[in-house]
């Protein structure tokens, strides 16, 4: 018997506080968090051409925050979006990563 199982990864992302830059890309800053994103990425589409693959969910759409502590300075940071939902460099990257992945859909299903 063939068994089919089909995976969805989701709650990934990185601490980013906006507006801090660096090259390269150090902890916290948002060219870490494109680059990090870049690299689960990249294991994803070799997954999905697998063709068990089926789906991702960064964490989270927008900072929020939590509870004061030690660990996390004013928050939880791993949005694609500040708190007033400004978009961060990633929030850009991960429009482009879906529409291009629309587009390649699109070509696939008109070739059927």
């Amino acid at each position: 018997a063939v068994v089919s199982t089909q995976s969805t990864w989701a709650e990934y992302g990185a601490d980013t506080v906006a507006g801090l830059h660096s090259l390269p890309g150090l902890m916290f800053t948002e060219e870490f968090q494109a680059e990090f994103l870049s690299k689960y990425w990249e294991v994803f589409d070799e997954l999905r051409a697998e063709s068990w693959f089926i789906g991702e969910m960064p964490w989270v759409f927008s900072d929020f925050m939590t509870k004061q502590e030690i660990k996390r300075v004013a928050g939880n940071r791993k949005g694609l979006f500040t708190r007033d939902r400004q978009p961060k460099m990633a929030a850009h990257l991960l429009r482009g990563r879906y529409q291009a992945m629309m587009a390649e859909a699109a070509l696939n299903h008109d070739e059927l």
